[in-house]
C-alpha cells in the first residue's frame, strides 16, 4: 500500500483523522477539468486524450489541441498573442493521426461532451484569433448546443472572480481578477446541471499530496506537491464528483503559494455539490527540461507526445486522480 503523505496548508487542514474519517468515495466514471492559458491548453490536451473519460471542460484564454506543433518557436509565433495562422491550418489532422495510432481516445466521443470557454476583450496575451481556432476546432466535433463561448467581457488575462485579485483589466501575478463576475460559478453551472448554489466560505480542506507517489514515474516533471480540496460531505464518505483544475503559467503554488487554489472560486462551489477538486501542480525549472515559468507542456518541453495519453503530464494527472480513492495510510 502507498503511504500518502498528508500535510497542512495554510492552516487549512485542521487533523488528517477529522479529514478522512472515511475513504474518498468518488465517482470516477467520468470527469470535468478547466484550466488558465497553459492550464488551459492542458485541460483541451487532456480532453482530447482522454474523450471517453473527460466530459466536462472550461478553458480560459486558450488556443486550439496541437497548436504548437511541438515547437516553442511555433507556440510563441501563432498561439498565443500573436494573429495565428492555426485557423486555416488543419490542426485536427494530427488528432485524426493519433486516434488512428490509439493514442488519444476516439474522437467520437467529443459528441457527448460540453465545453465552456472564455477570453476577455481586454487580453493582450492571447489573441483572440486563438481562442476563436479552438472555438471552431471543438464545433466541428461537437453540436454548438454543447459549447458556450464567452468572448464580450472587459477582463484581462487572468481568472476572473467575484471579489478576489487584481483590478479586472489588469494582468498580474496572480493572475486573478477581481471582475464581479464569477467565472468558477459560470463555468461549472453551464458543465455541470442542477447545482446548488456557492457557499459563500468554503468550510471544506485543502491537503497536499506528494505528485510523485501517487502519479508514479511519470510525474518527474512536476512539483514534490499537488493538492486537493475536499469537502466536508466527500471527506465524510459521500459519493463525490471529481474536477481537476490546471493553474496556468507563473500560477503554480511555487510561485504564488495558494492564491489560485485558494481564491478562483472553485471551492466555494465545490462545497454543496459534492465535488472534490484536484490541484496539480508544475514546479519552475531553469534546465533542461527548460520551464522556467511553471507552465503546462503544451508545446513540447516534456515529451513529442506531449498532447497524447503517453504525455508524462497527461498520464500523470490521470493516475493521481485515479489513485485519490485508495486507503491512505495517515
Amino acid at each position: 500500500m502507498k503511504k500518502i503523505t498528508i500535510v497542512l496548508l495554510s492552516g487549512l487542514l485542521a487533523s488528517s483523522s477529522q479529514v478522512f474519517a472515511n475513504n474518498l468515495n468518488l465517482d470516477l466514471t467520468e470527469i470535468g477539468v478547466s484550466g488558465l492559458s497553459s492550464g488551459g491548453f492542458m485541460a483541451n490536451q487532456f480532453h482530447i486524450a482522454h474523450s471517453d473519460w473527460v466530459t466536462k471542460v472550461g478553458v480560459i484564454a486558450a488556443g486550439p489541441y496541437y497548436c504548437a506543433q511541438n515547437s516553442i518557436k511555433t507556440a510563441l509565433s501563432q498561439c498565443v498573442n500573436k494573429s495565428t495562422e492555426a485557423t486555416s491550418q488543419n490542426l485536427t489532422l494530427q488528432a485524426e493521426i493519433y486516434q488512428k495510432r490509439q493514442e488519444i481516445a476516439k474522437l467520437e466521443n467529443l459528441k457527448g461532451s460540453k465545453v465552456w470557454l472564455l477570453r476577455g476583450t481586454k487580453d493582450t496575451k492571447i489573441d483572440i484569433d486563438v481562442t476563436q481556432a479552438l472555438h471552431q476546432q471543438y464545433l466541428k466535433w461537437i453540436d454548438s448546443d454543447n459549447v458556450q463561448y464567452v468572448n464580450d467581457k472587459p477582463f484581462a488575462h487572468h481568472f476572473p472572480t467575484l471579489a478576489s485579485g487584481s483590478p479586472c483589466d489588469v494582468s498580474e501575478s496572480p493572475f486573478i481578477g477581481n471582475c464581479n463576475y464569477d467565472g468558477a460559478g459560470k463555468m461549472l453551472e453551464f458543465l455541470y446541471p442542477n447545482l446548488q448554489p456557492r457557499n459563500p466560505q468554503p468550510t471544506g480542506k485543502i491537503v497536499s499530496f506528494n505528485q510523485e507517489s501517487l502519479g508514479g514515474d511519470s510525474a518527474t516533471t512536476l512539483a514534490d506537491n499537488g493538492f486537493v480540496y475536499i469537502p466536508k460531505s466527500c471527506a465524510a464518505g459521500e459519493t463525490c464528483q471529481l474536477h481537476i483544475s490546471f493553474h496556468g503559467c507563473q500560477q503554480n503554488y511555487q510561485t504564488v503559494g495558494n492564491q489560485f487554489i485558494e481564491h478562483n472560486g472553485l471551492n466555494n462551489w465545490a462545497d454543496n455539490n459534492q465535488m472534490v477538486v484536484l490541484y496539480p501542480q508544475t514546479k519552475n525549472s531553469t534546465f533542461m527540461p527548460l520551464n522556467p515559468q511553471g507552465c503546462w507542456d503544451w508545446w513540447g518541453y516534456t515529451s513529442t507526445e506531449y498532447a497524447t495519453q503517453n504525455a508524462p503530464q497527461i498520464e500523470a494527472v490521470k493516475k493521481m486522480a485515479e489513485s485519490l480513492n485508495q486507503k491512505l495510510d495517515i
